[in-house]
This record gives C-alpha cells, structure tokens and sequence, in this order.
C-alpha cells in the first residue's frame, strides 16, 4: 500500500518536543490497517489497566498482592477498620503528584481533555499522558475515589492513537480518526461493548462522519473487543434475567412505559443536578486559595468517609470506587428500599463530584450507570408499590435508569441505549429503553445545553459544538458558490490603471502573465489613495496562494485542497487537464465566498 506525500504541506510542530514531520495522507486500506494496530493495543492497555486497579485495590483495603477482583461481588470489609477513611487520602495525594509533575491533561474524567485536544489542538494529545492517566486512575480507582474506568481508557486510547498518527506524520484529519479509533477501542474492550464503542466515537468524538472515519473506527474497536474476550472472555458486564416475554397478542405494557417516561423525566433532572453539582465543585475548588493537596485531602476524607458510613448502615462501603457490585446487586433483585437507593444516589452524587473536583483521575460513565442505577430502581419499586399488578420489575426499571442517566449527561443518546442492551443483552428492554432517554435527553437540554463532558470546556473559554450539524453547504458545486465577477488584466499593468478598468463592486482581478494565470488580487471596498502604491504593477501586489477547482468539484473538495496546500482563494476554470489559461477562469472563491456559503447553510 502506497502512502501519498504531500511535499506542499506545511511541517506539524508538536507539542511534547518531538521533531516536526511533513504531513501526510495515506490510502483507506492503510488507514483501517493503522486501526486495527491501534486498537490491539488499547485492547491490552485495557486489560492492563484492569489487572493494574486489581492490585492496588487489593493492597488498599486488604494489604495483599493480588490481582483477583470481581467487580461485581462486594468484598469484605477492609482489614484497616475505621481506617478505610484515610486510603482515598493517600492515594489522592499521589494522584496529584503525577498529575501535576507529569501530566496536568489527567486530572478529572479525560474524555473533555479528548474533545479539547480534537477541536483545538489539531488531534495532538501527548504520549505520556497514557502513562500518568492509567497509574493516576488505577489510583483513584483502586484507593476508593468514586470515579470510572471507562474515561481513563478513553484517554489511554486516544493518547496512543494520536502519538501514533504524529509519528507517523499523518495529517490532522487521519490523526483525529487514530485518535477516535483508541478511545472508542478503549470503551470497547472496557465494557465489552464493541457498537457501544464505535457509537461513543460517533457521537462524542468525530468531528465529520464518512467511510473514511467509520471504517477506521469499526476496525478498531471490533479488534479491541475480540482480543479482550480472547483473553478475558465474553461474558456481558452485568448479569440479569430476560424480562418476561409479552404475549404475542401484547404489543406493550402501557404501565411500563407510562412509569418508563416518567424515568425519562426524572432522569432528566438527575442529569442535570449533576452537570450542576459537579460543575459547581470544581469552580468551587479550583477557585479557592487552598493548596491542591489540601484540597485532595479534604475531598478524599468527604469520600472515604461517606464510604465507612454507608459501611456502617448497610453493610457494604457502596460510593467507594466504581460501584459495579451495588449494580449487580440491584439487578439481581436483591431487594431495596426506596429511602435506601435514594440514598446510595444522593451519596454516589456528591462523592463523585467530590472526588472530581478535589483531584482524582477518572471517568463519570461508571458513576453515571451507577446513579442511573438506584434512582431507577427506586422508580421501580415505587411503581410496584403503587402498581402491584401491573407487571412492574425492578431490575428493568434500574437499566432504564442507567440508559437515561448516561444518555442525558453525556449526551450520547444512542452509546447509552446500544451499550445498554450489550451489557444486558436483553433485546425486551429496547421500546422502554429508547423513551426514557429520549425523555431524559430533552429535559436535560431544555434546563442546560451543555452536557457533563462540555460544560467544562465551555468554561474554560474553549467551547466545542454542542449540535453536531451537517455542513450541508460542503456538497455544493463550485459552480453554486463562486463569484463570476472579475476581471482580468495583465500583471505589468499599473494599479492605477488597473482600478480604472475594474468594477468596484466586485473588485476581483485575475492577473495574468502572458498566456498563463499568474494570481489574484482584491482590492478592497474603499476610496483609492494614489500615493498608496504609487507605480504599483499588479505583478507586485498579486497573491499567488491559490487553488485550480471545475465548476463540479464539491466545496469540500475545494476547501480540502486549499487546507492541505494552505492556500488562501482558488479559481475556477471550465476545461479540465492541461494548463489552466485565463481564458477558461469562470469563477473566484475567495472567503467571501466561503463566508456566504456557511452562512447561507446556518440561517436559509
């Protein structure tokens, strides 16, 4: 397979010290192959990562060496007592040890930092931000700080796939697919979840949708979820039993999705209070004067000792770590009580905001399931209560919580349903499940625009795109969008007597050299000064920054081959092959008219 050099474009400069590569744009075929590379290693990164929280949980809470933890079955009471309550200290202080030596982009839960890196740093996220975000999150993760797996991986992946395309100096558009393609390959592997992971790159974390970014994509994380359950296995993340099957006289259950939209209600405002809370905890820390260790001191001792007092009332620590076992316990219908799950999300709420803010390095998807979860379940058993024969399940109406509450927050509305449905594989909870995060997408936009991952970056002045819209104005021919008024006039002709000939109102000229196109040149809407450029020819002043486009070349094309060439206007011509004469011009494209396109897609 060929790799195509582009030996017009322009040298990278890159962020970590590395030397400058001349950017390059290699074939499809190579593109998915470099994919599927990307995605083997964020396969192995993600069972490293698991095995890696194995071993520092264990020495935590159990002072042992092992790297035996199921996530899903409570473990028993820590041997350090009382003492529980100062591992998230010290774990936190050595998180924000290597964060702030290291790798500042690690604090928090990763994915934003992904967004920022793809919207405003050309796709670059450095090398060793993979290293510090898995020892930083194994960390939080493995001492007790309330946060995921999920944005860690994210970022280990994204991390990996954008150093890879750096050195391999693809440009900006591939490294954004590489870096898409680990971080959707990375979730993949982590949840077993290999469409959850395609659709979380779609939605989150590409900027434009084609075959060339899907492909990619699909290649990586179906790479990454097959070597993971190679060697880990293929059992879904979280174990329940089918929901009954409907007869085949019942289309639905009107209960059910009565009480199913009603969770879309509720979750909706769920995700909203923790947008709200979770952004307000960090201004809140980051705008004190306190030194960030004690800051991480304070928030960890909240943790852990949110942790020992549910320890205390209910058997189990609950709000510490990931939560998957309190999950699995209310998916098996190991009954609850309302007061009580209302209680583990209230508690989950503050200790991952908490967590969040005061310098843990982790995701929010897992603390997301976990809300989504006991606020769900709640619902649920309410609706038992109140609906004794309506056929009403618990465990049904906790994934209908965990589906709402991660599509609202993040919104990532279809992840949400398709990772869902493969952690359960239980195909029944798909009308139900569509409704209520449809419901929880709608509340949570129509109280605050900005989901959980934007919020953040909005903050910081460096906003992306909340509606991803389609650039439907990319598709129109040159011939709908260029200026067909111009003028063209020789390059040894004087200025003055070129603003003689020319129609001020259109102000393009097309400057010639003998028989060939020489360049450009707009002379501005003002009055003429002629002083200002004295005995000027239009050779002096002219810009020879420009493409060559046919009248049925896309706009995408057109922009393509200037971004790449970085060229600043093209012409269009009518015949195609051979030298372009000033004869076949038919037409400008100069930003006023990229300006009027963009426009005219946005507000017609």
């Amino acid at each position: 397979m060929s790799v195509q050099q582009n030996a017009e474009s322009r040298p990278e400069t890159h962020g970590d010290g590395s030397p400058p590569f001349t950017e390059r744009e290699v074939s499809l075929p190579l593109l998915v192959l470099l994919a599927v590379i990307v995605g083997l290693v964020a396969a192995l990164g993600a069972i490293a990562f698991k095995y890696l929280i194995a071993i520092i949980y264990n020495l935590s809470f159990y002072g042992i060496f092992s790297t035996v933890l199921e996530p899903n079955a409570y473990g028993e009471p820590s041997v350090w007592g009382p003492f529980i309550i100062l591992v998230p200290v010290i774990g936190g202080l050595i998180v924000v040890f290597l964060v702030r030596s290291f790798a500042p982009e690690a604090k928090g839960h990763g994915v934003p930092e992904v967004m920022f890196a793809i919207y405003h740093r050309d796709g670059n996220v450095r090398g060793i931000v993979s290293v510090v975000k898995a020892f930083a999150s194994a960390l939080s993760i493995g001492t007790g700080a309330s946060v995921g797996r999920e944005g860690p991986i994210i970022q280990i992946g994204a991390s990996f796939g954008s150093t890879f395309g750096r050195r391999l100096g693809l440009i900006r558009s591939q490294k954004i697919i590489l870096l898409a393609a680990g971080a959707g390959a990375g979730i993949a592997a982590t949840f077993n979840t290999p469409l959850g992971g395609v659709l979380f790159a779609v939605e989150i974390l590409l900027p434009e949708i084609s075959p060339r970014s899907f492909l990619p994509v699909v290649a990586a994380t179906a790479t990454s979820t097959y070597l993971y359950r190679l060697i880990i296995g293929a059992e879904a993340t979280f174990h329940i039993a089918f929901w009954k099957q409907l007869p085949l006289t019942q289309a639905v259950n009107v209960a059910e999705i009565g009480l199913a939209a009603f969770t879309g209600v509720v979750m909706g405002l769920a995700a909203y209070a923790f947008v709200r809370v979770l952004e307000w905890a960090e201004d809140t820390f980051d705008e004190s004067s306190i030194n960030p260790y004690l800051q991480n001191v304070i928030g960890m001792l909240a943790v852990g000792l949110t942790g020992y007092l549910f320890l205390l009332a209910s058997g189990h620590y609950h709000v510490m770590s990931v939560g998957y076992s309190t999950i699995q316990d209310i998916l098996s219908e190991n009954r609850m009580g309302v007061l009580l799950l209302l209680a583990l999300f209230a508690g989950k709420l503050l200790a991952t905001c908490i967590s969040l803010a005061s310098g843990a390095s982790g995701g929010i998807f897992s603390p997301s399931l976990f809300m989504g979860c006991t606020l769900g379940a709640a619902i649920g058993v309410a609706g038992q209560w109140l609906m004794p024969n309506a056929g009403i399940s618990v465990p049904v109406f906790a994934m209908l919580g965990m589906g709402a509450m991660v599509g609202a927050g993040t919104s990532a509305a279809m992840t949400a349903i398709v990772m869902i449905f493969e952690m359960t594989r239980d195909y029944n909870i798909i009308l139900p499940l569509v409704l209520a995060v449809a419901v929880a997408l709608g509340v949570r936009r129509a109280l605050v625009v900005n989901d959980i991952y934007t919020i953040k970056l909005r903050k910081r002045g460096r906003a992306i795109p909340t509606d991803r819209s389609t650039n439907m104005f990319l598709v129109q021919p040159a011939s709908e969008v260029m200026s067909r008024g111009f003028s063209v006039l020789p390059a040894e002709m004087t200025v003055a007597e070129a603003l003689k000939r020319i129609d001020l109102d259109s102000n393009r000229v097309i400057v010639t050299a003998g028989p060939r196109i020489a360049g450009f040149v707009r002379f501005a809407n003002i009055p003429y000064q002629p002083d200002r450029f004295g005995k000027q020819t239009l050779g002096d002043i002219i810009k020879t920054d420009f493409v060559v486009t046919t009248p049925t070349n896309t706009l995408n094309a057109v922009v393509t081959r200037m971004s790449r060439r970085d060229r600043s206007f093209a012409i269009v011509i009518q015949s195609e092959g051979g030298v372009p004469r000033p004869e076949d011009v038919v037409g400008v494209i100069d930003r006023e008219e990229l300006a009027r396109a963009v426009v005219r897609n946005h507000y017609s």
